[in-house]
């Protein structure tokens, strides 16, 4: 087992990562820092959320800024401005103990353009990005990315299925001459694959991190068969066996996920809903009261939960199993973080048992019925 600076980490970073509680490289750290560090070259990296990919990119992109110089010479594009705003965090905590001055500037949409504007006119280094509002910025003339070293893609496939699909491939073309881009995908869908054939080159290092590790080896899979008249009924009964516990509750779809806030509110339970369509002030006052504690259980979408953080989770509930596998790992990884146990428990109704099965199959996890 390597440690950081075997891998050729910085003592003064490793001061910052171990406070922040990170001490020894997880699998895509060990695969990816000796490589994005000691050579100027295009990468891919296959790894879900909850890997530690942050780290992965961040600390080479760390290692290699100019801090004399007043350039933009980073580019992290990322699909939520929630995860923009996790990645420019990390990025500062990394940087406690360093003496190099690295700015990091996060722009994304929901917030005034002109304040972001302000803050790029300050001397920047790093700037993350959601799409839509970077081109908005290069369009006004307020940002200037043509000189960038490393273009990074974080949760590119996330950054498509949200329809992000033109403003990359603009930001790919506009900043194309002498940069080097690294690509993190949880999946490789053809779209990511055009991609990588388009803007990515062939010599570039693969690394890909084994899926059924990365379904934590700390959760306890459960699943309950119902039926769709009485999955409230069994919902109730999970919650109030768990009535110490925060968790969060998968939805398929908005309206369901408005339909059980309303039903659990009324049954006296402290919950908090996402909703697809909501207001960023909104999102952002949910977020907060279960964030401190203050309501105990969340129900979202799986796009809503995106580049969502929260620790000490006991739980994550699947009102009903995701459309894709993928999501799947997303869903149950939200608990169980930072060597802790949790439990993700699926609420099924007849014929869905195969899913069970299918999921187990590919995942190399095992479900036991309650």
């Amino acid at each position: 087992m390597s440690t950081f600076l075997d891998l050729g980490i910085r003592k003064e970073y490793i001061q910052g990562l171990k406070e922040l509680g990170i001490k020894s490289p997880t699998e895509i750290q060990e695969r990816t820092i000796p490589v994005l560090l000691n050579s100027k070259t295009d990468f891919i990296g296959l790894a879900q959320t909850g890997t530690g990919k942050t780290a992965a990119f961040g600390l080479p992109i760390l290692h290699g800024i100019d801090d004399s110089s007043v350039e933009i010479q980073t580019l992290i594009l990322a699909p939520t401005r929630e995860l923009v705003q996790q990645i420019k965090k990390q990025l500062f905590k990394f940087t406690k103990y360093v003496d190099k001055r690295i700015f990091v500037e996060g722009v994304y949409g929901g917030e005034k353009i002109d304040k972001q504007i302000k803050a790029l006119q300050r001397t920047t280094h790093i700037v993350v990005a959601t799409p839509g509002r970077l081109i908005d910025l290069i369009e006004r003339g307020d940002i200037n990315i043509k000189n960038i070293s490393t273009l990074v893609l974080d949760e590119a496939d996330e950054m498509l299925n949200l329809g992000f699909k033109q403003d990359l491939n603009r930001i790919l073309k506009y900043t194309i001459g002498t940069r080097n881009t690294w690509l993190f995908s949880a999946t490789m869908s053809d779209d990511i694959k055009r991609i990588v054939k388009t803007y990515i080159s062939n010599q570039a290092p693969k690394v890909m991190v084994n899926r059924h590790e990365v379904v934590n080896a700390n959760i306890t899979h459960l699943y309950v068969t119902t039926t769709i008249k009485d999955k409230i009924n069994v919902l109730i009964n999970i919650l109030n066996k768990r009535s110490n516990d925060r968790g969060i509750i998968f939805c398929r779809t908005k309206l369901g996920t408005q339909k059980l806030y309303e039903q659990l509110k009324e049954e006296g339970f402290s919950v908090t809903a996402l909703e697809g369509d909501m207001q960023q002030r909104d999102r952002d006052k949910v977020m907060r009261g279960f964030k401190n504690g203050s309501k105990q259980v969340l129900i979202s979408t799986d796009v809503s939960a995106r580049g969502i953080d929260v620790s000490n989770l006991a739980f994550v509930i699947h009102h009903q199993l995701p459309e894709q596998l993928e999501y799947y790992t997303h869903r149950s990884g939200r608990t169980a973080r930072a060597g802790k146990t949790g439990y993700s428990i699926a609420l099924i109704i007849p014929g869905e048992e195969q899913k069970i099965h299918a999921i187990q199959k590919e995942l190399g996890i095992k479900f036991v019925k309650i």
